[in-house]
Formats: structure tokens, C-alpha cells, sequence
């Protein structure tokens, strides 16, 4: 029974590997069930997994935040003709 447990249980550094691989790549069936069932016993690492979650949101927002008064315009017309008959 214990080897199995061995088998089944992840240690806490696994799981935050696991929780940072789930916020870029989707998680196997298996990595899915593992995680699960070790953040439903561990308060440190479901705490990790609530704030891994929490900063990737803000960062991404943040990385994707389009403020368009930060854009630089072209004042130099002929390279401004340059660039629009590049596209």
C-alpha cells in the first residue's frame, strides 16, 4: 500500500512544477488527477497554486494591456511611405 501511495503522491516540489507547466501547456489526464489530489491535502501548495494563478492573470493583462498613447509616431513622412508600402 505504501508503494502505491509512493506512486500516487506527488511531492510538493512535483506539484509546483505541475502548477507552473498548467499555466502555459495543458496537464495529462493523469498530471490532472495527481495535482488534484495532492492540492486537496497540501495548504502550502493549494495556496501556491491560488497566487500562481493569481500573478499569471495580472501579467497577463498587463502584457496585453495596449496603451496607445505609449505608441511612438513617425514624423518622418518618407520613411512613414516606406513602412506602408511594406505592408
Amino acid at each position: 500500500m505504501k508503494k502505491l501511495m509512493n506512486i500516487l503522491m506527488l511531492s510538493c516540489k512535483k506539484a509546483s512544477e505541475l502548477i507552473d507547466k498548467k499555466s502555459v501547456v495543458n496537464l495529462s489526464m493523469k498530471e490532472n488527477v495527481m495535482l488534484h489530489m495532492h492540492t486537496a491535502m497540501c495548504d502550502g501548495c493549494k495556496a501556491y497554486q491560488k497566487q500562481s494563478k493569481i500573478l499569471d492573470e495580472l501579467l497577463n493583462r498587463h502584457i496585453h494591456k495596449i496603451d496607445e498613447t505609449q505608441v511612438p509616431l513617425i514624423t518622418n513622412n518618407e520613411l512613414k511611405q516606406q513602412i506602408i508600402s511594406k505592408l
